[in-house]
């Protein structure tokens, strides 16, 4: 779909309008029925199967960490 903008402002106004207008439209359609804004991305079955981190979390980030400084000191020796 294209959109063909013209340098008279009026035009631009009203067409600004009808976007906006044909934008608001959609996301009022896509709203759920009790309200709240749509989270696609946590309702998709692609993550229906993970959990959240525990609380244990952040032992692979030390893990890491101390990985890439035992690989630096072995280089380094």
């Amino acid at each position: 779909m294209g959109v063909m903008v013209t340098k008279d402002e009026d035009d631009n106004r009203a067409l600004s309008r009808r976007i906006n207008a044909d934008l608001k439209e959609k996301v009022e359609r896509t709203q759920l029925a009790d309200g709240e804004d749509p989270d696609f991305i946590a309702n998709s079955e692609y993550f229906e199967q993970y959990e959240k981190t525990g609380r244990f979390g952040w032992v692979w980030f030390v893990l890491v960490i101390l990985a890439v400084a035992s690989l630096v000191f072995i280089i380094l020796l």
